[in-house]
């Protein structure tokens, strides 16, 4: 299920709020400039292809990038077989910014987002269906969980993809994982 947890950055092992309610999430994200949408899904395959699932959004895809100045468009799935899996997980668990707004639509599975707004930490546990536009600029991480399994559809106004640039920050490092958020054994 959908969770948001705050936690305040100097007391990180103890969240102070936490909700499952997607317009609570969606009025508390909105406040600090996050947008926080639950889009209906489509049953896909499991093996469907990025041409397949960018063809089965094409409709949602289109509005974002015409609303928001996205370029490009594409898909990120992860599965508990990869044998790159801990290097992945690894590539996103440190604190890190954008020069362009971070998009990404669950088409399955699950992922942590964490959003550190000045004393304040929210860790978003985004689940299939949730879409979830985190702003340039804003501090965060993602984590993925040791048996990922998900896939996303990313948007970028910026043709290269994924490009971040790490705060050198230690906080990620100091607010719970994934294993413990999640409730799931690690």
């Amino acid at each position: 299920m959908t969770t948001l947890s705050i936690f305040h950055q100097h007391q990180p092992q103890t969240a102070h709020t936490v909700t499952h309610n997607p317009d609570e999430i969606r009025a508390l994200l909105a406040r600090e400039g996050v947008r926080f949408e639950q889009w209906p899904t489509r049953d896909l395959p499991a093996d469907a292809s990025q041409d397949d699932i960018l063809s089965a959004y094409q409709q949602e895809v289109a509005g974002l990038k015409q609303s928001c100045g996205f370029q490009t468009a594409d898909v990120i799935s992860l599965n508990p077989d990869n044998p790159q899996k801990e290097a992945f997980r690894q590539k996103f668990l440190d604190e890190h910014v954008h020069s362009e707004d971070e998009v990404r639509f669950f088409v399955r599975g699950q992922g942590l987002f964490y959003l550190h707004f000045g004393d304040q930490v929210y860790a978003v546990l985004c689940q299939k269906n949730d879409l979830i536009s985190v702003p340039n600029g804003t501090r965060h991480w993602f984590d993925m969980g040791p048996e990922p399994a998900f896939t996303c559809i990313r948007l970028f106004t910026n043709p290269e993809g994924w490009v971040a640039d790490f705060t050198g920050e230690d906080i990620a490092g100091r607010l719970p994982r994934y294993e413990a958020l999640a409730g799931v054994a690690g």
